[in-house]
């Protein structure tokens, strides 16, 4: 039996710059939304679902609402008895999702899957914000310490970083103004129209305040309310569809999928003898590559990729090979992950420039890689980008998921 292909047919995504509390909205509101507005992005009607799959991290947490599989039946009584299950892995949640509607198109026993990634996180204040998203920590065993857990984590990477290989806290600052810049012409950006000055990115303690060691503010992606969500197809649909098939759509070349302990410092002491400070994060990237096809990152157009705090984007330059292990300096200080460079990041302005809804990130990512594939990503459009990867993971990289997205042109 042949394995189908997986394809992306249209997508949809809120603006990531709301605030649901300050609305009065709830996760019924974002599912409706995004729920009808993916299915018209798509051309489908929702009796054309067969089964839905729902990326979602902290729910409980935030908001007391379990059980999101079964929300879009909840908004869209056409859902009602459609197959759904709601995937959980920090913030690697929505990738996860999109694997389980990939596993399923490509085994034939569907040919429509409907993904959704959502978050809610602002109906609490920032410290119990913190400690709700630190679950996904080794809870008992690292971070006790910390005021807040996943800048304390990152600065510890950081500091790893910068006792292998040396590390100067310019490039790493530079990479989050980078990505708000990036944001600045994306309509659904959380810090579009937000204000910095020069000094917002720098190691000024008054512009630029400490949140955990080396950490500082505009180093961390934001507390963001927000859905992203997409269709994936079969090659079988698309051949009973030729409307749709002649539609701009893109593939998912190959994927990358891999998961270690919890705890950083035993990510950190697997690879204590290894060039890769993340070895198994360069084997989802490169897992990825070699599912695709692509020999090497310079066969990619863009990125999008994972910066919940800029080191985390400072780690996935070198283990995409863009530089040499530790170097990652070097793409940042030539311009190349720039628009217009060799290999842009981010050019939507990411997670710290575009917002970050934990659940909704890997969706929002497949997302992005869609529309600039398919030359649908408006102001931010790479020129002829016809095959893009993404990065997503989940706490301090326990689960790590890659994809290579291409046109789909002949």
């Amino acid at each position: 039996m042949s394995v189908s292909s997986s394809w992306v047919i249209g997508g949809h995504q809120t603006d990531f710059a709301r605030n649901t509390v300050r609305e009065g909205s709830t996760f019924a509101d974002l599912f409706t939304e995004t729920v009808a507005s993916t299915l018209v992005c798509a051309h489908l009607a929702p009796a054309d679902v067969d089964v839905i799959h729902v990326g979602n991290a902290f729910g409980q947490l935030f908001t007391g609402q379990g059980q999101l599989g079964g929300m879009p039946a909840t908004v869209e009584p056409a859902l009602w008895g459609v197959p759904a299950v709601r995937h959980e892995a920090a913030c690697a949640s929505g990738s996860m999702a999109l694997l389980g509607a990939m596993a399923e198109i490509e085994a034939g026993r569907y040919d429509v899957a409907l993904v959704v990634g959502a978050e809610i996180e602002k109906t609490v204040d920032g410290d119990l914000a913190a400690q709700y998203l630190g679950a996904a920590a080794y809870i008992g065993h690292e971070g006790q310490d910390a005021s807040f857990m996943w800048p304390h984590m990152f600065d510890r990477l950081a500091d790893e970083y910068d006792r292998r290989y040396g590390l100067d806290d310019r490039y790493v600052h530079a990479i989050a103004e980078l990505n708000v810049r990036n944001a600045r012409v994306n309509p659904n950006a959380q810090t579009r129209n937000w204000t910095y000055t020069a000094d917002s990115f720098s190691d000024d303690d008054l512009a630029n305040p400490r949140v955990e060691g080396r950490v500082r503010r505009t180093d961390c992606s934001a507390m963001t309310d927000g859905a992203a969500g997409v269709v994936v197809v079969s090659d079988r649909y698309l051949a009973a569809h030729p409307d749709i098939a002649a539609r701009p759509r893109a593939q998912i070349l190959g994927w990358g999928h891999r998961t270690v302990g919890l705890s950083l410092q035993q990510k950190l002491d697997h690879s204590a003898n290894d060039a890769y400070t993340l070895p198994h994060l360069r084997q989802t990237i490169t897992d990825a590559f070699r599912r695709a096809g692509i020999a090497d990152v310079d066969q990619l157009d863009a990125i999008e990729t994972h910066d919940c705090f800029s080191m985390s984007e400072y780690a996935a330059i070198d283990h995409f090979g863009i530089t040499g292990p530790g170097d990652s300096w070097k793409a940042v200080d030539s311009g190349d992950i720039e628009i217009g460079g060799r290999i842009p990041i981010n050019p939507g302005g990411g997670l710290i420039g575009g917002g970050h809804p934990v659940g909704a990130t890997g969706v929002r990512m497949m997302l992005d890689a869609f529309k600039q594939v398919t030359g649908q990503a408006g102001a931010y459009q790479v020129e002829n980008a016809k095959t893009v990867a993404t990065l997503n993971i989940g706490g301090s990289t326990t689960t790590c998921a890659s994809f290579v997205v291409g046109s789909g042109d002949e």
